[in-house]
């Protein structure tokens, strides 16, 4: 019976993440990558206002068994070191150009204060100082924020920001943050709602 319902869930998941979402990226869904059981709070301003890129900070990944095991090995770090709920990231995108559900769309991530109640917060993996993801990644972090206006998780008027203008951080990267100064709707002079 069990195995009936998580069959059926995940091709409810497929449907909607699918064919109702042409203009989504691939998502690999958390039971897909094999994320651990969690109990995460609801976005309480929905639609985000933000989308926040993020890096990892460290390897990029570009099969989908490489992304599957770093999206769980942060889960563990975020859960068992800093005591979180779950993931702190809503999505996190490979350079195999898919992405992989974290905490998904309408739930409060833990990522970017003070934005983490009004946000998105896509993370690419990788360390993005000095040069660019992957065309794929950056295809599918960009193809994700439509995906979620298209949804209703994006406000059509969203903003995209980089984390270090949420938190004293590095993150995205320097390279990465550069890149995302042209993407349309980034704003240079945030401030949360």
């Amino acid at each position: 019976m069990l195995r009936q319902i998580i069959v059926c869930s995940l091709v409810i998941l497929s449907a909607f993440y699918g064919a109702e979402a042409q203009n989504c990226p691939r998502i690999v869904t958390r039971a897909q990558w094999g994320a651990r059981a969690a109990n995460t709070a609801q976005l309480p301003i929905r639609p985000a206002p933000f989308a926040v890129m993020h890096h990892t900070a460290g390897s990029a990944c570009a099969t989908e068994a490489a992304c599957a095991t770093q999206m769980r090995n942060i889960q563990n770090f975020h859960m068992n070191t800093n005591g979180w709920a779950d993931i702190g990231y809503n999505f996190c995108v490979g350079n195999d150009g898919n992405a992989y559900e974290g905490r998904g769309w309408g739930r409060q991530g833990a990522h970017a204060p003070p934005y983490n109640n009004q946000s998105v917060g896509i993370c690419i993996f990788g360390t993005f100082t000095s040069a660019l993801p992957s065309a794929a990644a950056l295809n599918a972090s960009r193809l994700l924020i439509t995906c979620g206006v298209s949804l209703g998780h994006l406000r059509p008027a969203y903003w995209v920001i980089g984390h270090r203008q949420a938190s004293a951080t590095e993150c995205p990267g320097t390279a990465l943050f550069n890149d995302i100064r042209n993407w349309p709707r980034f704003n240079a002079n945030p401030s949360p709602v």
